[in-house]
C-alpha cells in the first residue's frame, strides 16, 4: 500500500510542476500571436508565427491535461454523477478510466512511432517555414505519457479509496 500511495504522491507532484509551467505557455502563445498582428500590420507577415503557434498550443494542452485531470476539471456529466456517493463514484470512476488508460496506450504507441519516424527521416512540416516535426511530436508522445501515469495515479487513488485508504490530491493536501 506504502508503494501505491507513494507512486500516486509522486505522479500527482510532477504533474502539478509540469501543469503550472503549462500555464504559462499561454504567455508565449500570447507573444507569438502579437507578433503575428504587428508584423501583418507592417506589411511583412511573419510565416512561422501560425506554426509556432499551433506547437505551443499542443503543448499547453498536452502537457496541462495531467495537471487539469488531477484538479478534477475535465469534462465530466455532473447530471447523474453528480448525485451519487463518494464510494459509489470512486467504484464508477475506477472501471470507466480503465478506457482512458486502454486509449491512452494506443495513443502513445502511435506518438512514440510518429515521433521515432519524425527522427529518423527529418521529417518537416508541409509549410513555407518548413520546421521540423519531432520537437512537437515529442513533447505531444511525453504529455500523453504523462497523461497515462496521471489516469493510473487516479485509478489506484480510487482502488485505495474503495480500500478504505485517503490519498488527497496535492491541492487539498495543501501541498
Amino acid at each position: 500500500m506504502k508503494i501505491i500511495e507513494t507512486y500516486v504522491r509522486t505522479v500527482d507532484a510532477f504533474n502539478r510542476r509540469v501543469g503550472r509551467f503549462a500555464m504559462y505557455l499561454i504567455f508565449a502563445l500570447m507573444g507569438v500571436l502579437f507578433w503575428s498582428s504587428i508584423s501583418k500590420y507592417a506589411g511583412s507577415p511573419a510565416l512561422w508565427t501560425l506554426e509556432l503557434a499551433q506547437f505551443i498550443m499542443v503543448a499547453y494542452y498536452l502537457l496541462g491535461g495531467p495537471y487539469s485531470m488531477q484538479m478534477g476539471d475535465h469534462v465530466r456529466m455532473d447530471l447523474i454523477y453528480g448525485n451519487w456517493s463518494p464510494r459509489r463514484k470512486a467504484a464508477i470512476d475506477a472501471v470507466t478510466v480503465l478506457f482512458l488508460i486502454f486509449y491512452l496506450c494506443v495513443l502513445l504507441y502511435g506518438g512514440i512511432s510518429s515521433t521515432t519516424y519524425a527522427l529518423e527521416y527529418g521529417e518537416r512540416a508541409h509549410s513555407v517555414w518548413r520546421p521540423y516535426m519531432w520537437p512537437v511530436k515529442m513533447i505531444a508522445a511525453f504529455g500523453i505519457f504523462l497523461m497515462l501515469l496521471q489516469a493510473t495515479a487516479e485509478l489506484l487513488r480510487d482502488i485505495l479509496f474503495l480500500r478504505g485508504v485517503s490519498v488527497n490530491h496535492q491541492s487539498e493536501a495543501g501541498i
